[in-house]
């Protein structure tokens, strides 16, 4: 037995060293035309709301940040997971639940996520309480599977989620719980008495449907703790899309690749919403990919749409290769995620960048970095991102449109190489400003000269910025 740990051990090396190849989520969520607009005014209002932020931070964290692998899929025996095959399936599986008694993150500093997510730009936060793992990362009275049954149990931050919430509320962050739909450590969704061939619950659910029942009690109670105990909560984002009735099955969930059950998986979200939002009047709920009244907004994920869409979203992306913490995890550069913040905003959604803590509950050096100098730029280009809403003619080659929510400015943003310096001039067809508009460049408050031949606009720029190296360059002017 103690050859297979030391082989699981190197095996945890090598995966650490290639999260993003060796265990790379497949099958992930693109975008559906399938939209239902709420009714409810305050959920319409806080949707509203919700629009304006544009950017905002998930967190993944939980026990696989103790030896740095991808979250929770490990434990999935589906034909793209890779373990070695030395381990047994099981011993896997008991070694990943042990990892609770490894767990202890004395170093936990909610309000260091808190204040890199500010400085990024960001306004909105949402923390995973329970990933597919089934551990809880609050202190759910409903399983001793969790952060506060363990070595960190006696911290006086143990209830993780309630201080990571309350961090965020000091920065006035709106505030989402990421919940996993499916439990892989409950009995009542991976029974013991059978095999766990793939994601999906393990037992016949026609013929046991008590066993289903107390899962969908164990669902329903979790829930309400979440939105009972934690303070206000903006968004419940529930992930785990499998978990759905059996008649919402649709080709886009068969094109994920795992096999469908021939029950369903109903967990009856219009009790869990109705008690929900008695809870919390005017909670956005994220039933990612049911389409229908509980999917308030959409999540494309580590992806962006090809075209403008009128229907909230957001995209989900990582900025690294993965979602939580792995070691010597390669980033994306701050130009990139600027790029990606702008066309995004652009094209009518919002971004969720993904940041994993590592194991003692802290965020890397380089990860802080790279969120201050993707604030850096909003702090002088934010006008054109925050509060805005989409046109019609959103680019123009290497070129973004936005406008203000009344209509009054238009916002121009070209993106620029990181490694090439500003020019004297930019160009863009479309978008021209009303005759006699005032244009001026929003990186210094300088009032810019611009021309109109045909169609093409041609904005000569201030020599104050000419030469420099910046991500992208905005321009605000009336149409």
């Amino acid at each position: 037995m103690k050859s297979q740990y030391r082989c699981l051990t190197i095996f945890l090396i090598i995966l650490s060293l290639h999260a993003d190849l060796s265990f790379a989520q497949q099958n992930v969520h693109h975008q559906s035309a399938q939209y239902e607009w709420p009714t409810d005014p305050l959920v319409k209002e806080k949707l509203e709301q919700w629009r304006d932020q544009k950017f905002g931070m998930i967190i993944h964290w939980g026990l696989y940040a103790v030896p740095g692998i991808i979250e929770s899929w490990g434990l999935c025996s589906e034909d793209w997971i890779e373990r070695d095959s030395t381990i047994s399936y099981d011993d896997f599986k008991k070694w990943y639940w042990g990892l609770q008694r490894e767990f202890n993150p004395v170093d936990f500093n909610p309000e260091q996520w808190a204040q890199a997510a500010k400085d990024a730009g960001m306004r909105y936060v949402v923390f995973t309480t329970k990933h597919h793992d089934g551990f809880s990362m609050f202190d759910t009275k409903q399983a001793d599977f969790k952060i506060t049954h363990g070595p960190f149990a006696n911290h006086p931050r143990a209830n993780v989620a309630s201080h990571v919430f309350e961090a965020f509320r000091k920065q006035n962050f709106m505030i989402g719980a990421y919940f996993s739909k499916p439990d892989w450590h409950s009995e009542y969704y991976w029974w013991p008495k059978y095999a766990t061939p793939n994601r999906n619950n393990n037992y016949d659910i026609n013929k046991y449907q008590w066993r289903w029942n107390k899962y969908k009690e164990f669902t329903f109670n979790q829930i309400q703790e979440l939105t009972t105990d934690y303070g206000k909560i903006d968004i419940l984002w529930l992930d785990g899309g499998w978990v759905r009735p059996l008649e919402t099955v649709n080709d886009e969930v068969r094109s994920w690749g795992a096999e469908i059950p021939a029950w369903s998986q109903d967990i009856n979200m219009d009790r869990i919403a109705t008690m929900a939002r008695t809870n919390q009047p005017g909670l956005l709920i994220v039933d990612r990919t049911v389409h229908g009244p509980y999917e308030n907004y959409q999540t494309p994920e580590q992806r962006i749409p090809e075209r403008k869409l009128d229907q909230p979203w957001e995209s989900c992306i990582t900025l690294g290769n993965a979602w939580g913490h792995v070691p010597n995890d390669q980033f994306k550069s701050s130009t990139e995620i600027i790029h990606t913040l702008i066309e995004v905003t652009a094209k009518g959604g919002s971004l969720l960048l993904g940041v994993g803590p590592d194991a003692k509950g802290l965020f890397s050096t380089i990860q802080i970095e790279r969120l201050r100098e993707i604030g850096q730029w909003l702090k002088v280009n934010g006008e054109a991102i925050y509060n805005t809403r989409t046109i019609d003619n959103f680019q123009h080659e290497r070129s973004f449109f936005t406008q203000s929510k009344d209509g009054k400015n238009l916002y121009a943003m070209r993106l620029l190489d990181a490694n090439t310096k500003v020019p004297a001039a930019i160009e863009w067809n479309g978008n021209p400003p009303a005759k006699g508009s005032t244009m001026k460049i929003l990186q210094t408050g300088e009032v810019v000269k611009w021309s109109l031949q045909g169609d093409k606009v041609k904005v000569t720029i201030p020599s104050s910025l000419r030469g420099k190296s910046l991500p992208a360059i905005a321009f605000s002017y009336n149409q």
